[in-house]
Formats: structure tokens, sequence, C-alpha cells
């Protein structure tokens, strides 16, 4: 099957080796220098006595490092391909680092309820520079990508607040034995590409190893603004101002990295 059909019955698929060398350095110079200098939005997803598992997000335009990883031609690419959408338009970006002695599990969730972007042609990139092993490396169930959306709950305190209790389903009980469930070992220059309404989760990283990734997401030809009642994340204050709803997201913080046919 092409990468293109796994995507859409999957809703996740590895790429390997889709980075050179010099590419993963240009990664991994931006995930550091994301680390040396972290955002109002960045947030620790860890408990205080459990190692450190750091997020940030929508530094690309404020670091030069990590906007040369965003606009690296090979990702847009790849993304164009796997989307099959002839635009490509960058939304954000978001730096994951799981320290050794971490054993917070990311729990089971979808992302498209925290942002304020509806269709179907998205994809985000999970990009890591270290090693990763199977057992601490993103895991998704294949085909949720096309079930409805489950409720949105903070990952440490499991609190919903993006919509009021029993507003949505809860998500169901997914054992790890579940022939749906899908992942991969990963070496640095591997891309895991995924559909932002697919399930997801990841394990602690108990170590030796540092689990360093950059996610990006990206935007095809049918995605367009969808302004919530709720606070999003990332939020963008004031962009419901200067987009209506139901338009491409055509703004400067989400730059088109290729037209249209």
């Amino acid at each position: 099957m092409s990468l293109r059909a796994d995507y859409e019955q999957q809703g996740a698929v590895c790429v390997r080796q889709v980075l050179s060398p010099a590419d993963i350095e240009v990664v991994a110079a931006a995930i550091e220098a994301n680390l040396a200098d972290l955002s109002p939005l960045a947030k620790r997803a860890s408990a205080d006595d459990d190692g450190s598992f750091i997020e940030d997000f929508c530094s690309w335009q404020r670091l030069p490092e990590l906007e040369h990883a965003v606009r690296l031609p090979v990702l847009a690419d790849l993304a164009a391909e796997v989307m099959g959408s002839t635009s490509v338009r960058f939304f954000h970006d978001h730096v994951l680092v799981k320290e050794p002695g971490t054993s917070q599990r990311t729990p089971w969730h979808q992302d498209i309820p925290y942002y304020n972007v509806e269709g179907q042609h998205n994809i985000s990139m999970w990009i890591p520079v270290d090693p990763v092993p199977r057992s601490v490396t993103l895991e998704f169930l294949a085909g949720s990508h096309r079930g409805p959306w489950f409720m949105p709950r903070s990952f440490l305190d499991d609190q919903a607040k993006w919509f009021p209790e029993g507003s949505l389903s809860e998500l169901p009980e997914i054992d790890d034995d579940d022939p749906r469930v899908i992942g991969w070992e990963l070496q640095p220059g591997d891309v895991v590409c995924f559909h932002m309404q697919t399930l997801h989760t990841a394990a602690g990283n108990p170590g030796p190893g540092r689990r360093r990734v950059l996610s990006l997401r990206y935007l095809g030809d049918d995605m367009v603004h969808a302004p919530r009642r709720w606070t999003t994340s990332p939020e963008f204050a004031g962009l419901a101002d200067r987009l209506p709803a139901g338009v491409p997201l055509d703004d400067p913080l989400f730059p088109l990295l290729r037209e249209g046919a």
C-alpha cells in the first residue's frame, strides 16, 4: 500500500530515514534552542518528583533554529504526500522532552479537540533526535481518526477543562494487547506521521537515554479556521478577530509552505 493509503486506513504511519544527518542536526539544534529559552507556554507535564517531561509550543517565530526546522523542504514534501494535499500550511511547533527517570505516561487522547481547526487534510509529525525503544515510543489506536471525539482531560489531574462533564463520551478502555495498537521503535531520521483525530499515548522514559522530540503540525487543502467556545491549546489569542470561521488560516502565524494546484 502507499503511504497515503496506509495513513487513510490507520491514521498513523512511520516513514523511515526521511531526514539526512544534516537535517537531524537542524532538528536537534531547534530542540536544544527551545529548551534553553522556554516560552511562556512551556509547561512541565510530569509530577515534581517524577523525572522531567517538558513541553513547549509556538516558538518558531522567535527562535531561528526552530524556524529552520519548520521550513525543511523534506518535511513539507512528506506532509503533502501523506495528506494527499496540494497545499501545505504550517500550523504549530511542539517540543516534547522526556528525560531519563520520568515514569509519567502521556495518557490516551486526541489532539483535534484542543485545536481551532477543522478538516481532514492534516498531519502531525513526531520527529525524534534520539533512539526511541518500542517500549517508550508513541502508540496509536489504528482507525480511531474515523471515529468520534472523546472527552479531552488534563494529563496530570484528569480534569475536563475544555468541555462540560458528560458532553462527550469518555475514552474506552484500551488494552495493551489490543491488536489495533500500533507503534514503532525509532531511530533519528525516522518520522511518525499521524492524523490530529487519531488516539495516541506514550509511556514514560525509564532511561538510560533522553527522548527529545520535535512535533510539527501541518494543514492541507480542506483545513479551515474553527473558533471554539473553549480555550484552545495553543490559544492563538486574537486570531478570531482577524479570521472568521470556515476560512483557510491565511495569517502570518501559519505560513504557506507549498502552494495549492
